[in-house]
């Protein structure tokens, strides 16, 4: 793996777990609408960087989902759960920012933020883990 994608697919972990921590942040100050954003956008660039170490990606939100699914989800990379969650939020983004009348409840957020930070630690591990083996295949 050439190093600048391992670079980038790191540089999209951390920014993942920084978007994460907005989300955090949004739950006490902001629109639940905004705080679904931030949920699904850490939850984007986590699973963006996993299909960047598999060299893999697409140009639009609705691809890296059937991306992650057919690639990740459906051969066995993670459970079938977190491709279902992610799909979710995927929809849950899409009626926030677009919709109206869409209304969110704060205690599903709580839950929301917590499943998302549990998925990025699972995409990060196994992020990270293909980068190892990619390098060390390469050397």
């Amino acid at each position: 793996m050439k190093k600048e994608f391992a670079d980038l697919a790191k540089y999209r972990l951390e920014k993942a777990r920084n978007t994460l921590s907005d989300g955090k942040k949004y739950i006490k100050d902001a629109t639940l609408e905004s705080t679904v954003n931030r949920i699904y956008y850490a939850m984007f660039y986590a699973v963006n960087a996993l299909l960047i170490a598999k060299e893999l990606s697409s140009s639009k939100h609705s691809g890296i989902l059937a991306v992650f699914n057919k690639e990740i989800v459906n051969k066995g990379f993670i459970k079938r759960q977190w491709g279902e969650f992610y799909s979710d939020m995927f929809k849950r983004r899409q009626k926030g920012d677009y919709q109206d009348f869409v209304k969110f409840e704060k205690q599903d957020m709580k839950e929301w933020l917590k499943k998302a930070e549990e998925f990025i630690n699972i995409i990060d591990e196994l992020t990270l883990k293909m980068i190892e083996e990619k390098q060390q295949h390469s050397s």
